[in-house]
């Protein structure tokens, strides 16, 4: 059966981009402030890309998590207790997250964790984190499956009760990205993924909602995340007349694609998921970029004015980096983890026997975050469902469209 889908206009102004732009660095170092009757410790990991090239990406989610951390032991959200953080590298790569995961499983102080921003690595580490019942919070992985198991559309399955996230999904992403593409007038795309969960998962939703609307996959190719030469792969999609082209991956290898195909005379719009919404993107792509699009989740900053308050929270901080693509998703899903700790902790004897309980209490738990209401479904997944379609004009993000997916 074909499922309906309706798009919710809403209202948009100029978004705000400057805390994107910023050069990636940071610290990795523990946090804990301004509780000074605290006498336990309780600790919140993140595990995130802190090197490499999408370290801009994950130093924004260490430092969101980080923010929430600050303002909750200022507050004394926790009586009797100070939040520290334990932020470790996975280098977006599944085997170092295996290594990250088993590290903060074995920390008693270990409640929960923030991240990861790869698909691929959440598979990793789920299976490592729930046996001992760290809650897994995420503010980027979009994988259908991690939430609803292997048969994501035909036979939903929560496998881990202890994994939540605070954005959307593929499921979602990917037909938002092929109705804004119907919409306008493009009924022949090709198709590029990298091979990983996430590029992959982007690209088999896209193509099913885009077919099923009525559109035409001329050429669908795929690329491996560390190529940097996409000539035979131009050619092949070349002859093929796409109108556009929807890839599924990160922003190093789209930047690239995106000119090499513009050099090579196939000067169509780019378009792709959350993954490439950073400003690298058009750094590294050059004005090849202008016209290319993207789904990211939420809305626009600026048009919310929970997220205001972050941004200038965030600003007020005095981060040397930006908070990137996921720091509001990063921020609520830890304060979704401190909201549940206030109901776990008081009757824990320490932080590892809070551990379950604030499994049970993220099912539950509700709130205005920074990017809207939060709130969990029964896999996990955030019931919020809205998302903005990116457009590069003059050398910067600009939104286009923001809609509620239904």
């Amino acid at each position: 059966m074909t499922r309906r889908r309706r798009f919710l206009a809403m209202g948009i102004s100029g978004l705000v981009i400057a805390s994107l732009s910023l050069t990636a660095c940071g610290t990795r170092a523990n946090t804990a402030s301004g509780n000074p009757s605290a006498t336990k410790i309780v600790k919140i990991g993140v595990i995130a890309p802190l090197s490499g090239n999408l370290s801009s990406m994950g130093t924004g989610i260490q430092n969101s998590v980080d923010l929430a951390v600050k303002q909750a032991n200022a507050s004394g959200a926790l009586p009797g207790w100070t939040i520290q953080i334990d932020a470790q590298d996975d280098q977006a790569s599944p085997d170092v997250g295996k290594n990250a995961a088993t590290k903060l499983a074995g920390d008693k102080d270990v409640v929960a964790v923030v991240g990861p921003l790869n698909s691929s690595v959440g598979q990793a580490i789920q299976p490592i984190l729930d046996p001992s019942n760290i809650s897994l919070v995420s503010p980027a992985n979009t994988s259908p499956t991690l939430t609803r198991g292997a048969d994501a559309s035909t036979n939903p399955k929560r496998t881990y009760a202890s994994y939540f996230r605070t954005c959307t999904t593929d499921a979602i992403q990917g037909p938002f990205a092929a109705q804004y593409l119907l919409d306008q007038g493009i009924k022949q795309v090709a198709t590029v993924h990298d091979k990983k969960a996430y590029g992959q998962g982007l690209v088999t939703e896209f193509t099913k909602a885009f077919t099923a609307g009525g559109g035409t996959v001329v050429a669908a190719e795929t690329v491996n995340p560390d190529d940097k030469d996409f000539a035979a792969v131009i050619a092949k999609i070349k002859p093929t007349a796409p109108q556009a082209l929807y890839y599924g991956g990160e922003h190093p290898v789209s930047s690239l694609l995106t000119k090499q195909m513009k050099d090579a005379g196939l000067k169509i719009p780019l378009m792709g998921g959350d993954g490439m919404y950073d400003p690298a993107y058009i750094t590294n792509g050059g004005t090849a970029t202008e016209g290319d699009l993207v789904t990211s989740v939420g809305a626009p900053a600026e048009s919310l004015p929970s997220a205001q308050k972050f941004v200038s929270d965030y600003q007020a901080a005095g981060y040397s980096s930006g908070f990137s693509t996921y720091g509001l998703y990063a921020y609520d899903a830890a304060n979704a983890i401190i909201n549940s700790l206030k109901v776990s902790l008081p009757t824990a004897s320490d932080a590892s026997a809070a551990r379950q309980p604030t499994v049970a209490a993220l099912d539950k738990v509700s709130f205005e975050g920074a990017s809207g209401n939060v709130a969990f479904d029964e896999f996990g997944d955030n019931k919020t469902r809205v998302l903005t379609v990116y457009k590069v004009e003059n050398g910067k993000w600009v939104p286009n469209k923001t809609g509620e997916f239904k």
